[in-house]
């Protein structure tokens, strides 16, 4: 049984946040904070962060508010930032190279254990200190080292294919920039699609559709 069942996935997808405005007070050394001035900085009420908290168990105390290392510890725990989840990602192109040099996965809860692509021209290569290998190599790796996710920089039509073998060589869960809306039917799967021309797109709405007030 999971340890938080029945917590909603919209909940789930506030706390990055909060843990990330956390860490910022931390580094402007603010160490207690209410709900009220938190809900300004972050724009939710402070209803909306309450409720989201005691979803873990809450934090706060009457009259005293959040104790901000407290609470951003205990989110980083919730969140499992401490795992260490092993990742490799397939697809070392433009966006692959992008996410595999700036994004700290070290402070997200993984660590970036193997790079692929499928071609002999970029394998062998260093990305992340880390030496490209062929996709080739890929079944051989999974069966050694057991990889928890992957991540899939690579085009639409290989996503579904690729998904599906690595599922069968233990990967059981994927962040997937492939632009295609992955659905694999094995129990336990668990899938992040990400689509960055549709928050683009939904920004284009936005601006064209704005009424004076927005938010």
């Amino acid at each position: 049984m999971a340890k938080y069942e029945g917590v909603s996935l919209s909940v789930v997808r506030r706390l990055p946040r909060y843990h990330r405005f956390l860490e910022d007070l931390l580094k402007a050394g603010v160490h207690r904070i209410s709900s009220r001035e938190l809900s300004s900085k972050m724009g939710l009420t402070a209803s909306q962060i309450r409720q989201d908290l005691n979803c873990f168990g809450g934090f706060g105390q009457q009259g005293y508010g959040y104790n901000v290392p407290a609470l951003h510890a205990e989110i980083g725990k919730i969140l499992g930032l401490d795992q260490g989840l092993r990742a490799i990602l397939v697809g070392a192109g433009n966006l692959g190279r992008a996410i595999a040099t700036h994004m700290a996965f070290e402070t997200k809860g993984f660590t970036l254990s193997a790079i692929f692509d499928s071609s002999p021209q970029v394998a062998g290569e260093s990305v992340r200190g880390l030496t490209v290998l062929h996709t080739d190599e890929m079944e051989r790796y999974c069966r050694a080292y057991h990889p928890d996710v992957a991540i899939l920089c690579i085009p639409k039509e290989a996503a579904q294919q690729l998904a599906e073998k690595l599922v069968s060589w233990g990967v059981k869960a994927f962040w997937n920039f492939s632009h295609y809306d992955i659905a694999i039917e094995h129990q336990g799967i668990i899938v992040e699609n990400v689509h960055l021309g549709d928050s683009l797109m939904t920004l284009c709405y936005r601006i064209n559709n704005t009424v004076d007030g927005e938010k």
